[in-house]
């Protein structure tokens, strides 16, 4: 076949499958249009064939997805919007988690405290001074009730920031879904459940790299069956950008997290085409805003490569790349607040562009403090304006054709795709952590960065530059001191109430499950779930017979 009658070809494929999804999603509103009564087309695409374009761009919903993963990308529905939320007490975020569905938010997504991420209760010795301070406190099923009060699990989807006790998590979540009679193949989300990440950049690791990869597997496999509608991992370059990487390094490491993590469910028996269109990842936005869109477009092209050539994928869902983002964190300054509002539209308008299924926009207080509900309120604004008053969901993937951005694509993927030649060369991602190759290579670019700021070479406006000698705090959120007492009493009173002789024997059957590397251990975190064993009694369960991970 000729190039013409490729892409001849091609576009009735494309076109064909508009007709198909408009069938089931219709667009928006009957005329897109400009101001000045310009009509804007679905797309905007060679007239003939340019030169590679089908190999590197394409059209939307086809591979290599440059261009986007679905026909009609944003012009039948908008991303999903997210507001990163959880503080102090389950029934405090419940509330949060209202207020938010109410100012017009699609979709739950929770911050958890510190001692829940790493495995203790709240009346843990080591959880002391941390409870309920960057998240919600959740010990027991019961936290997860209060949780979800009156939130409708079968209407909401959630995402749930949790890695090495994300099985728990997981499981808490199902069982409160039973009880609001929600059967768990109705249940959407993600959970991050992304550990390798957390030896690279995070920290909040519990065990050793092999028995972590066991759960997260064990997850795959569980959710295949039972949770068919749940993403199943969220592969986070957030975090790896936060710790100081460069937008080549952050989506290079990514993807070749998920390319271990694709090796370890083959390697535990489960098929490609199964597991893999579950499969999500979690990106950062930062300030270079043309390079934050040819990062995302040039992070989907190698990801379908991946799956297509690699892994020999035969379904093209599981080509696809989708992704949620986050605007930078790292990138907010406490000086001159509300600047940060600034820096957070013109990043969520940077993956709006780059084609994210799902959306977080960071509040302007995030540099002092958790966000008040005001600016929690600002941000989502944020996000609903960048929709609803921009334009730039009018058409899909507007910035492709410019000669900037789809230079800017291909030289991003063509760095990354180096990244990823070594790494496999040191033998994988688990092989490469170990190492401490990808923590070196982030230290190093964090390390140049600060200089740059320093030296007043990189300009952060109100740090660096245009600095005003007295700063005007916002006002902050404070989390009630009383909390933590509260959260110890509560977890206590839990194990008062519940059948300690249900409790012990799930924690019995969960130990000698662990001890078998052949067992799936979801069916019996849930059944101690159930028995409301308490997070960090499972966690030191499997403690015993995984041990913990120390770093390098």
């Amino acid at each position: 076949m000729g190039k013409e009658q490729e892409f001849s070809a091609n576009k009735q494929e494309w076109e064909n499958a508009v007709k198909k999804t408009v069938q089931r999603y219709p667009e928006r509103q009957k005329v897109f249009e400009t101001s000045s009564g310009i009509p804007i087309d679905l797309l905007y695409a060679p007239k003939h064939p340019q030169e590679e374009y089908q190999e590197t761009q394409g059209f939307p919903g086809q591979y290599p997805y440059t261009r986007g993963i679905q026909p009609t990308m944003y012009r039948s529905k908008y991303w999903t919007m997210r507001q990163y939320a959880g503080f102090g007490s389950a029934r405090e975020t419940n509330q949060r988690f209202r207020y938010l569905l109410e100012q017009g938010q699609t979709g739950l997504s929770v911050a958890f405290d510190l001692p829940t991420q790493i495995g203790y209760d709240s009346d843990d010795s080591m959880a002391d001074g941390e409870v309920g301070k960057v998240g919600v406190a959740i010990d027991s099923l019961h936290d997860m009730e209060t949780l979800f009060d009156s939130i409708p699990l079968e209407k909401v989807s959630t995402s749930m920031t949790i890695n090495a006790p994300a099985s728990i998590l997981l499981c808490m979540y199902i069982a409160v879904g039973e009880k609001q009679g929600v059967e768990p193949a109705r249940l959407t989300g993600t959970i991050q459940n992304d550990i390798l990440k957390e030896y690279i950049a995070r920290g909040t690791y519990i065990f050793p790299p092999k028995p972590s990869m066991r759960l997260i597997t064990d997850i795959f496999a569980y959710c295949q069956e039972e949770l068919p509608r749940f993403n199943t991992i969220s592969i986070s370059g957030y975090h790896i950008r936060e710790a100081g990487s460069t937008a080549v390094q952050e989506i290079a490491f990514t993807l070749a997290n998920g390319i271990a993590y694709v090796d370890a469910a083959l390697a535990s028996g489960l098929d490609i085409d199964q597991f893999a269109p579950r499969l999500a990842f979690f990106f950062n936005a930062h300030n270079q805003f043309f390079e934050e869109v040819a990062k995302f477009r040039a992070a989907r092209r190698i990801w379908s490569k991946i799956m297509k050539d690699r892994f020999h994928a035969k379904e093209p869902k599981s080509w696809k790349l989708r992704f949620h983002t986050q605007t930078g964190g790292s990138t907010l300054t406490a000086q001159q607040a509300n600047n940060n509002i600034v820096r957070v539209a013109l990043q969520a308008l940077s993956a709006v562009l780059g084609g994210t299924q799902s959306l977080h926009t960071n509040s302007r207080d995030e540099a002092l403090s958790l966000p008040t509900e005001e600016s929690a309120r600002i941000a989502l604004r944020t996000q609903q304006i960048i929709a609803n008053e921009s334009g730039a969901a009018d058409t899909i993937d507007p910035l492709g054709g410019s000669y900037y951005v789809e230079s800017l694509t291909d030289e991003i993927a063509s760095r990354a795709w180096k990244y990823i030649e070594k790494i496999d060369g040191l033998g994988g991602a688990v092989q490469a952590v170990e190492a401490g190759y990808m923590q070196r290579e982030i230290r190093q670019a964090a390390y140049e960065t600060q200089m740059k700021i320093e030296s007043g070479e990189e300009i952060v406006i109100g740090l660096n530059k245009f600095v005003e000698e007295e700063q005007q705090l916002p006002d902050l959120l404070k989390v009630d001191e009383e909390l933590e007492a509260n959260q110890r009493k509560a977890v206590q009173q839990v194990r008062i109430e519940r059948d300690a002789t249900e409790a012990d024997r799930c924690l019995n059957k969960l130990e000698a499950a662990a001890a078998d590397p052949g067992i799936n251990l979801m069916p019996y975190i849930l059944q101690a779930v159930k028995a409301y064993c308490t997070i960090g009694e499972i966690c030191n369960t499997l403690r015993k017979e995984f041990g913990e991970y120390n770093g390098i």
